[in-house]
């Protein structure tokens, strides 16, 4: 099941907002506008990596240079989002994609898609809770109990994290079982 990639921008250790791409960057360019003066971070919930968005402008200008732009109308398969790529394969893997009635592009794309659809929960997982780490180690890497935290993070130990990280910023620490829950759910 595909979620919606989900952003959130942080002032300082104070959460701004959580969202789509569109509703966060509306949101914090709102923030910026009114002289917020604390340091905004924002990250992809998905991986927990922070992201750089150029705030200069008007709303619709930031909203322009950080949206995809809409499929241009024409030739081609703008409405898959084609994006051409190499791929490096040995001649044997050369040989058994000619003999796929979908040609080379089409079966590679459908073997991704069987790949990413039964990918284990195990695996799913673990990525969300590599996210979460990235995450603390942006917010948190400075916080007391930082290194105790990352290693009860990463054995599973919701308690013993909870218990670590009672003393952080309560927006950065909700954020972080935000994201635990995510992979929980997985």
């Amino acid at each position: 099941m595909e979620t919606q990639p989900s952003y959130s921008a942080f002032a300082g250790s104070r959460l701004l907002v959580t969202g789509d791409l569109k509703t966060m960057l509306t949101q914090t360019k709102e923030y910026l506008d009114q002289g917020g003066q604390e340091q905004v971070l924002i990250f992809d919930d998905d991986t927990g990596k922070q992201i750089d968005f150029d705030f200069r402008g008007s709303p619709q200008q930031v909203l322009n240079r950080a949206l995809p732009l809409s499929p241009r109308k024409g030739p081609g398969r703008p409405k898959i989002g084609v994006v051409s790529g190499e791929v490096t394969l040995l001649p044997a893997h050369w040989e058994w994609l000619e003999k796929q009635p979908l040609k080379a592009s089409g079966t590679i794309r459908r073997l991704i898609e069987a790949a990413r659809k039964n990918e284990a929960p195990a695996a799913q997982s673990r990525m969300r809770i590599e996210a979460a780490g990235r995450f603390m180690w942006s917010m948190a890497g400075n916080l007391e109990g930082f290194e105790e935290a990352s290693r009860a993070l990463y054995s599973a130990n919701w308690a013993k994290l909870a218990e670590l990280t009672a003393s952080w910023p309560e927006d950065v620490q909700q954020h972080v079982f935000r994201l635990v829950q995510r992979a929980k759910e997985r």
